[in-house]
């Protein structure tokens, strides 16, 4: 055996030990030939992520290869971009959408930003501009402009603060003005104001229209059937679900709030409302857990993949860098740094 060959096998069954637990789609299995096909890739990504001093962020929906194969941080984008603004990296591949690569290259200007593919947008973040946003800011010139961070730079810019949605309603409380302007998540608005009204804080909540195309999908009678199928089953949604389905649910939080609530919850089944990657990750960090399924997978999220990580580290194309005008970009940062003066995190 030569040391190339022992060095190949060693990553597959570094590989396996991480994804033996994940579920695939119907045909395909995470075993030992799986994990060594992808083991010279995930070599070379690693070996070039060394040589070009880069890190890759993978956001938790990506395929789960990205994320226990080359990934150096994993988590929510919010997460992701602090930490691409702690390493002071040359180079930042980040394996999500594109608009989690404009915040990171909004906090890390110095840095090379990358997406494997300009095709990962969002419903989101792509259903809202910046001159749509200042259309809306002229009809409620009293209100304060608060966008989810699941949206473009140029919204951002257009914001007097971005928010989380782990942060959105310690900051809206904190902000003088009753009148808020959300943008661009209309069902996650619908989830704020039914959640402000439980916490008797007086606000007046106008938003804009887009959805995220993955939560939107689900419904309350989902949540119906399968708690009639398995008794003591934990239903945990995300935010950006109709509201109907919050109320429905046992849990509602953040990626990151998800994980933690799975991870510390006893039950015999969990029903998980979000996108499926995170599923995978539960499957990979929490074994013992049992899930019925539910999730739906982004279409976007995975456009990500280890073959376009490895091109965009070894070459990457214009349209894989981000770019951003500074004067756009200092204007955004600005949204983002009131997020972090009123929400602190280490």
């Amino acid at each position: 055996m030569t040391l190339l060959e022992a060095e190949i096998e060693t990553e597959a069954e570094r590989l396996l030990r991480a994804l033996l637990h994940v579920d695939c789609e119907p045909g395909r299995t995470w075993d030992y030939a799986a994990c060594r096909r992808i083991a010279p890739l995930t070599l070379e990504i690693n070996r070039l992520k060394r040589e070009r001093e880069a890190i890759i962020l993978a956001h938790s929906y990506v395929e789960p290869e990205l994320i226990y194969g080359v990934a150096d941080f994993k988590g929510d984008s919010y997460f992701l971009s602090l930490q691409a603004k702690k390493a002071q990296a040359k180079v930042i591949v980040f394996a999500g959408v594109v608009f989690m690569a404009e915040t990171a290259k909004i906090l890390s200007p110095q840095a090379t930003v990358v997406v494997p593919d300009r095709g990962s947008g969002c419903s989101l973040a792509d259903s809202l501009d910046g001159a749509e946003l200042r259309r809306l800011k002229a009809l409620y010139p009293d209100a304060a402009v608060v966008c989810y961070i699941n949206s473009t730079a140029e919204v951002k810019a257009e914001s007097d603060v971005c928010v989380t949605s782990g942060n959105v309603y310690d900051i809206i409380q904190q902000l003088p003005e009753r009148r808020i302007l959300f943008v661009p998540d209309r069902l996650m608005a619908e989830n704020i104001r039914g959640e402000l009204k439980r916490r008797a804080v007086d606000k007046e909540i106008i938003s804009s229209d887009g959805t995220c195309i993955v939560h939107d999908a689900f419904d309350a009678a989902e949540i119906a059937a399968a708690r009639g199928r398995f008794p003591g089953l934990k239903v945990v949604a995300h935010p950006e679900c109709p509201p109907e389905v919050a109320a429905a649910a046992d849990f509602v939080g953040s990626t990151g709030a998800m994980m933690r609530y799975v991870k510390t919850t006893p039950a015999p089944y969990f029903l998980m409302l979000t996108e499926c990657g995170l599923v995978g990750r539960l499957q990979v960090e929490a074994p013992k857990k049992h899930f019925i399924g539910g999730c739906r997978l982004c279409p976007y999220m995975k456009l990500n993949s280890l073959e376009k990580v490895r091109d965009a580290l070894l070459a990457p194309r214009p349209d894989q860098i981000i770019t951003l005008d500074e004067t756009l970009r200092v204007r955004a940062s600005r949204a983002i740094e009131r997020m972090f003066e009123l929400a602190p995190t280490d």
